[in-house]
């Protein structure tokens, strides 16, 4: 090896073939040189090094490095201008007794110019008095127009607006992607307007109802969990996207501590669509309901062979007595009990494939009403039947 470094154009050959191994280059070239050579085998290597170096400096100064300099301000901007634009229509919320006496406090957002706000179910419980505090400091009191237990959604609403406040536009939950930007404004702790950033995490979590009936707990589908810290305080806020539009109502955290975790949940804005201007007009959302008990988790691969059962559907674990389902002529079988497929297997409802319980509770809750006939398609013993069945009301 000494041979070879002591003739130039052995060195220069093999100085070609170490920068094509990049950074790695100089740690393998050897350090000691040949005595009698003419060439200064030091300089030609930190000759080649620096060469590298001056390449690889090249790459990072370019003018992709600048033009991120270019989106963090614009980012930093709009977030600035959406929290200009949107906190004036965050409002803290104190709740009370018949008493006067303070209960809880959260946050909710005014949604159209007769002063209606929406917020968290679990914000309002238990309260009698409502106060409501704008970001420009005006308070106002407020009622209780309505609210749903099962959506942790509700609805108050004060007599007048402050001058500077507008509605928050609605965006759309249901073309949200994971890694989105998102905002979260409210009221952590007590600190007013205060603003938090992350992205969204997950898409489709469902978590349960607070209302407990026969056949088990309901559950809040299609909901959206973020990374945006969302505390105590929090809850009843507005979630938003980067073009200033309420995408979810901040509800939950996931935590042993009861503070920020990292990982937050948020009710779907398609839910307010559908059930707050119900909660303003008739005080009450009326959820369209089948009245069967479904298998809480999905199949493994043994468990579908030992079923004979495709992967994607709902299993019927029981069907209540007097409900559309019973009308309709489902059948239920409980697993825990008798692990046979003797029960209906749910695969789409009005064409639309049923994947999971929560497949099945999303397209109930966005898609359908009281009294509309909905077709079932149902694996029973082992055969595909279509099985028509009119909707009633939750109970």
């Amino acid at each position: 090896m000494k041979r070879i470094f002591q003739n130039p154009i052995f060195l220069i050959l093999a100085l070609a073939g170490f920068v094509s191994l990049g950074c790695q280059a100089a740690t393998l070239l050897p350090a000691e040189s040949g005595n009698g050579s003419d060439v200064d085998e030091d300089a030609v290597v930190a000759a080649a090094v620096a060469t590298v170096s001056a390449q690889a400096n090249v790459i990072d100064i370019s003018a992709p490095a600048q033009s991120t300099e270019v989106v963090t301000a614009d980012l930093e901007n709009r977030f600035i201008e959406i929290y200009n634009r949107v906190n004036p229509a965050v409002v803290h919320i104190f709740v009370f007794d018949d008493d006067g006496l303070f209960l809880s406090t959260g946050s909710g957002f005014v949604v159209d110019l007769e002063g209606n706000i929406v917020t968290n179910n679990h914000v309002v419980t238990g309260g009698t008095e409502f106060e409501v505090v704008f970001a420009s400091g005006d308070r106002s009191r407020a009622d209780l127009s309505g609210a749903d237990v099962d959506s942790d959604l509700a609805v108050i609403s004060v007599d007048s607006l402050p001058a500077n406040v507008q509605p928050v536009p609605l965006g759309d939950s249901s073309s949200l992607q994971v890694g989105q930007f998102v905002i979260a404004i409210g009221n952590p702790f007590g600190e007013a307007g205060s603003m938090s950033i992350g992205v969204i995490s997950g898409l489709g979590r469902t978590i349960e109802s607070q209302r407990v009936v026969a056949g088990g707990n309901f559950s809040i589908p299609q909901v959206i969990q973020t990374d945006a810290a969302i505390n105590p305080g929090n809850s009843g806020g507005p979630l938003i996207n980067l073009n200033g539009e309420v995408i979810g109502v901040n509800s939950a955290i996931l935590s042993a501590t009861g503070e920020n975790s990292g990982v937050g949940f948020t009710i779907p804005v398609n839910a307010v669509r559908n059930i707050a201007p119900a909660l303003i007009a008739e005080g009450e959302y009326v959820y369209p309901y089948l009245g069967i008990s479904m298998w809480p988790q999905a199949f493994t691969i043994r468990q579908l062979e030992v079923l004979d059962l495709p992967p994607n559907g709902v299993y019927v674990t029981g069907v209540l007595e007097n409900t559309p389902a019973d009308a309709a002529g489902l059948v239920g079988n409980n697993l825990s009990v008798s692990f046979t497929n003797d029960g209906d297997y749910i695969t789409a409802i009005n064409d639309q494939p049923v994947r999971t319980s929560d497949d099945l509770l999303s397209y109930l809750v966005f898609e359908t009403i009281v009294g509309e006939t909905v077709e079932l398609t149902v694996i029973r013993d082992g055969e595909e039947i279509k099985l028509p069945l009119t909707l009633g009301e939750r109970p």
